[in-house]
């Protein structure tokens, strides 16, 4: 039997209204009916139990039944930094870092950046982010933000404990990884790589350089590696 669906919404009480897209989804694509039993999430790490007491034309009334801690959520801060990438590849990575259990993912411009944000870009990139996160069962959906340069998104990490910068022209790591920080800042070059400028920018905000290997990634297949290593150290896919 597989798990109740899953919604996002933005407060919880003892009656809920599904409204906007999370209405459609249960209504027109799920199909979903009164007394079904679906999951509600308000973001904050807690899953909300719940059955449909009416579906309406414009909105489904649910009613919940229970409150619990989700298990799924990440127990170490992993901030994900990746240079925006052309056509849908920073989509891809959007979601498989949600899989993986990044709690906060930033998208950024550069010198060698080829691909554009706007506005409907990046609410896209936040839908995708809450759809992984139901996907992987999460109660928490990322939140996506941009950042105009490359600068600002360094400066953004300010609070991490290890902050790991992937370069591409650097013949070893100048640290390795730790398994011990409570929180990490990684950061991942778009198609065109980094300038020599930047990634002193970025060791000034207090990044250190790391190899990913002797063999060129393209850009989305770094930042999921990358992320699913520091992952892995952290104990996060243990």
């Amino acid at each position: 039997m597989s798990a109740p669906k899953r919604f996002f919404v933005e407060s919880i009480s003892e009656e809920v209204l599904l409204t906007g897209e999370e209405f459609n989804h249960a209504k027109n694509v799920l199909r979903l009916s009164e007394g079904d039993e679906i999951t509600l999430l308000d973001g904050g790490g807690l899953e909300y139990p719940a059955i449909i007491a009416r579906v309406e034309k414009n909105a489904v009334r649910v009613r919940v039944i229970g409150k619990r801690v989700s298990d799924k959520e990440p127990k170490k801060e992993i901030y994900l930094l990746v240079g925006a990438l052309k056509g849908d590849k920073t989509e891809l990575v959007v979601q498989k870092a949600v899989e993986l259990g990044v709690r906060k993912i930033g998208v950024f411009h550069s010198r060698y950046c080829a691909a554009y944000m706007n506005e409907n870009k990046l609410e896209r990139l936040n839908k995708v982010a809450r759809e992984a996160a139901k996907q992987c069962l999460r109660a928490s959906a990322p939140s996506v933000v941009y950042f105009d340069t490359a600068e600002e998104a360094f400066a953004s990490a300010k609070d991490c404990e290890s902050k790991l910068f992937a370069c591409e022209f650097l013949e070893k790591s100048e640290t390795g990884i730790p398994a011990s920080a409570d929180s990490y800042a990684l950061v991942v070059g778009s198609e065109g790589g980094f300038t020599e400028e930047e990634f002193q920018a970025a060791k000034t905000s207090g990044f250190v350089g790391v190899s990913l290997g002797r063999r060129i990634l393209r850009a989305e297949t770094a930042a999921i590696a990358f992320t699913s290593v520091v992952a892995y150290l952290a104990g996060e896919l243990q």
